[in-house]
């Protein structure tokens, strides 16, 4: 905008005010104002311009901490910004406009909304859900099997837990244990579906966890996302996961005993699953091991 009107007036030779005006769409006033405003000026907006577009690359990211922490300052936020992200080159300033831009759009006071995930920032955000398959041959008897799918956002690296059995809480307990081992460290937040291994209910926005695992969660320092009812955007991710594993990695197979099977599936993630090119990201998840930062 700052360069299409000097352009235009060129210096007092080329289009009035008024018409340079009428042909960007913008008032007399705001064209009077960039034409009088100092180079140093311009080149300093034009440049907290860019390093503002810079954030928006991990706008939902700085949205989620402004929900968790409405009176976080911009200072915190840049801080934990750069703790994920090394390489971020923004000011202060920026991100201060940036969170009074957001601010004006979106009233982070409200106990829940629809939260956004989180894809951008490496170490932040795991999804979980579960599954399960039935038919599967093992000794040539047909049996189901339960799976527990985690997925990190960020790299979209897959672990899966099987049982031979429904999964009860105690059980993802230890499911969540063996994950951050396989990962290599825990994410800042894991996020589920309404499932009463996590969430017990919920009323006005409010949730009663279940209490082991929230015991659990608070003790292992990691937060609980549980997306509300009908909003499989939230988690899209691990449902993709879920579909995958049990398409790409069990349907069709047979085992001589759930030992092979589990043997299988170890050699399927560390082989298929994490080593394809992913469709969304263009990139290999276990490359992308060695680039996130866990808490």
């Amino acid at each position: 905008m700052i360069h299409q009107i000097k352009a235009l007036h060129n210096q007092g030779n080329g289009l009035s005010k008024r018409k340079i005006a009428k042909q960007l769409g913008v008032s007399r006033n705001t064209v009077s104002k960039y034409l009088n405003m100092p180079e140093t000026e311009i080149t300093e907006i034009l440049s907290d311009t860019d390093r503002t577009k810079k954030l928006d690359e991990y706008r939902d990211y700085i949205i989620q901490l402004l929900q968790t922490y409405p009176d976080l300052s911009a200072v915190k936020v840049l801080r934990k910004l750069k703790a994920k992200v090394e390489t971020l080159s923004v000011s202060d300033r920026s991100v201060r406009r940036y969170i009074q831009a957001l601010k004006q759009e979106i009233s982070f006071k409200q106990a829940r909304y629809y939260e956004p995930v989180i894809d951008m920032v490496p170490g932040e955000q795991c999804q979980v859900d579960g599954g399960e398959l039935r038919g599967v041959m093992i000794n040539g008897v047909e049996t189901t099997v339960y799976l527990m799918v985690f997925v990190l956002s960020y790299s979209r690296l897959m672990h899966v837990s099987l049982s031979n059995k429904p999964i009860n809480t105690e059980m993802l307990i230890k499911q969540h244990d063996v994950a951050f081992r396989y990962f290599g460290g825990m994410p800042e937040e894991c996020v589920y579906d309404q499932t009463k291994l996590v969430v017990i209910s919920e009323t006005f926005r409010e949730l009663n966890l279940n209490q082991l695992f929230s015991q659990y969660a608070t003790a292992a320092g990691f937060r609980i996302h549980a997306c509300e009812g009908y909003d499989p955007e939230s988690k899209g991710k691990v449902e993709a996961g879920v579909k995958y594993a049990k398409n790409n990695g069990l349907y069709g197979e047979s085992f001589a005993s759930w030992h092979e099977l589990e043997q299988y599936f170890s050699d399927w993630l560390d082989n298929t699953a994490n080593q394809r090119v992913h469709g969304s990201t263009g990139k290999n998840p276990e490359n992308i091991r060695g680039c996130c930062h866990f808490t």
